[in-house]
């Protein structure tokens, strides 16, 4: 997987400090301090800098973390396998304070690749290979049961990002 050159940015939110990667194509990295797959592609040679990108992803997050449905997506430069981008980009269709399961995307997937069923557990790996934390909302997937689980970024995070957005959804905060 070529990575081409990456600068980098930070923001500071109520859940922890977050690291932001982006190259000349978009977004490409939204972490947790210490979440496991952190920064995962960065080699250390990343240039600090404030691309218009970090400032989009800054009003982004700032409406989010205000409890607000942002009504708009960074530009985003997806970083993985063919598989991981297709589960990503279910992901993206996942409406705001709503939750799906891993069994729920695997069924997603092999509709839309024509074949009878899809592995939930490698769904599953995919959602947490996800860099772009958030805004690709793989904490709104949940186990069969309902349960938070699997979140790269902690579970209590996971679980007070949904609090956000179910208090959010009760206001009538759901703009498209």
């Amino acid at each position: 997987m070529d990575v081409p050159l990456q600068y980098i940015n930070y923001y500071s939110s109520l859940l922890g400090n977050i690291l932001l990667s982006a190259d000349d194509g978009g977004l490409t990295g939204l972490w947790f301090e210490q979440q496991r797959h952190f920064a995962t592609f960065l080699t250390g040679c990343e240039q600090t800098a404030n691309l218009p990108v970090f400032n989009e992803v800054r009003r982004w997050l700032d409406a989010y973390f205000a409890g607000h449905n942002p009504d708009f997506t960074p530009q985003l430069h997806m970083i993985g396998t063919d598989f991981q981008r297709s589960v990503w980009r279910i992901l993206l269709t996942i409406p705001y304070g709503q939750i799906v399961t891993y069994g729920q995307i695997a069924e997603k997937l092999a509709a839309e690749r024509g074949v009878p069923k899809m592995s939930a557990r490698a769904v599953g790996s995919a959602v947490g290979r996800n860099h772009i934390s958030l805004i690709i909302p793989c904490h709104r997937v949940v186990g069969s049961n309902g349960d938070p689980t699997g979140y790269a970024g902690g579970i209590e995070r996971k679980v007070a990002l949904l609090k956000i957005e179910a208090d959010g959804r009760r206001r009538g905060d759901i703009k498209k």
